[in-house]
């Protein structure tokens, strides 16, 4: 550790926050003699289930994680979201996340950070110390903030994220071999700039996990062909959070956490064949966007499970008159409801209303009505003539709003009833830093 770089701040206690992307605590409770490490952070520490946000979606999950309140709040609400009093989409990225993330409280408080990987910070902000931006970055020369770490990651084959277009093949090993590659590269990274100790905080975010989740996690939770090459990334994943732990200072708290659950894919559904198959949507000729909704639809779907009334003054071809809302919307969602699968299973766990789910200056975007389907369903919201509701893709993993995981190594920490809301707080609890904890929907799990 370099004394001129800790004399150069005010010596308070630090923080390395690991992501871990849709990690269920499940998975590394029943395999705990697996993971020894993880067990280890847990039994030392703290460690537990919490909930996600709904919907859970990594777009969403993310800024609402590194910010510590609600998509009503951040302004990302998926994937794709729509601008306002239009049906044209676009996808959010870090410029779109309207409240303050936890990496700029920690800058402002005179301290430093290093942010690697985090999905939706493309480009990196020029305002912190260094910055590596995740998910839905267009390359590394453009990811990475300031010029030494991206000349750093280039020569030494840095990789934003694994090429998922190799799962999709039946032979699914070179896809897992492009996982270890992609995985083994973020942590020399990580390592390297952990190394350097010249942080307070130190926040990486390791996505490969959602990756092979998405296409191998049947084979974990169903005894499939790739169970062990499943278990030998996950151990592989141990390992490197091992190393991280046994090399940080006494004066830094390891903190790792995913943003959602996982659980096995049986169909995926789609919402807007289903609302058009019962009369709520219609489409002009050759549709292939939410642009190509027709006169008379009363409501939309986008994905995951986000309903739309088509409300008259609201959206352009809106057919809903603003006194008819609150019936059309609750009918919507009680038709919802009665969702079934081809074998005749219920789909939808519950339906939240938008004033249930979100709050705060940037609701003009958001869905009515929220679907949290059961697990096996994702609900989908293509554009197309289809009449196919329910499918199959190569895809075998979803994620869930429930059983995300959450490791504390601070004896203290109570994760009881903790959802995604509280990570923040806590990291800036953790570190001493002052902040005003209504400015947070969350509250710190550590004394």
């Amino acid at each position: 550790m370099g004394l001129l770089d800790r004399i150069r701040g005010d010596g308070g206690p630090r923080v390395a926050f690991i992501g871990i992307d849709g990690v269920p605590y499940s998975l590394l409770a029943d395999n705990a003699e697996e993971f020894e490490h993880i067990a280890a952070l847990e039994s030392e520490g703290a460690g537990g289930p919490m909930d996600s946000i709904e919907p859970p979606e990594s777009s969403a999950c993310w800024p609402a994680l590194t910010t510590g309140v609600n998509p009503g709040e951040t302004g990302v609400y998926g994937f794709q979201d729509r601008e306002t009093g239009s049906y044209d989409t676009y996808v959010p990225m870090g410029r779109d996340v309207q409240a303050e993330r936890i990496w700029n409280r920690v800058e402002e408080s005179g301290r430093e950070a290093t942010v690697m990987n985090v999905p939706v910070t493309s480009p990196p902000e020029r305002g912190i110390q260094r910055m590596v931006s995740g998910f839905l970055s267009p390359g590394v020369g453009k990811a990475a903030y300031p010029e030494e770490i991206r000349e750093y990651l280039e020569g030494m084959g840095y990789r934003l994220d694994v090429n998922a277009k190799l799962g999709h093949s039946d032979d699914r090993a070179e896809f897992v071999a492009d996982a270890h590659d992609t995985v083994e590269k973020r942590h020399e990274a990580f390592t390297h700039y952990i190394e350097e100790d010249d942080w307070d905080m130190f926040f990486g975010v390791y996505m490969t996990t959602d990756r092979v989740n998405h296409f191998l996690f049947e084979d974990y939770e169903r005894d499939g062909p790739y169970r062990e090459e499943f278990l030998e990334f996950y151990r592989t994943i141990d390992e490197y959070i091992g190393e991280i732990r046994r090399m940080l200072p006494d004066d830094v708290t390891l903190v790792v956490a995913s943003d959602h659950g996982f659980t096995t894919l049986d169909y995926d559904v789609d919402c807007n064949t289903w609302l058009r198959n019962r009369g709520w949507l219609s489409l002009q000729e050759d549709p292939s966007e939410l642009d190509d909704i027709a006169e008379g639809t009363q409501a939309y779907s986008l994905g995951p499970g986000r309903f739309y009334v088509n409300l008259e003054g609201r959206e352009p071809r809106g057919s809903v008159a603003e006194a008819e809302y609150e019936s059309v919307r609750d009918e919507l969602a009680a038709e919802i409801e009665t969702m079934e699968s081809p074998d005749g299973e219920p789909v939808i766990k519950r339906v939240v209303t938008r004033e249930d789910a979100f709050r705060g200056e940037h609701t003009e975007i958001a869905p009515d009505l929220v679907a949290i389907p059961e697990n096996g369903f994702d609900l989908k919201a293509g554009f197309s003539t289809t009449d196919t509701v329910f499918s199959s893709s190569p895809r075998n993993g979803m994620h869930t709003f429930d059983n995300s995981s959450l490791f504390i190594d601070d004896e203290s920490a109570r994760l009881q009833d903790a959802d995604l809301y509280d990570v923040a707080p806590t990291l800036l609890s953790l570190m001493d830093v002052n902040y005003d904890r209504g400015n947070f929907d969350g509250t710190t799990l550590v004394k």
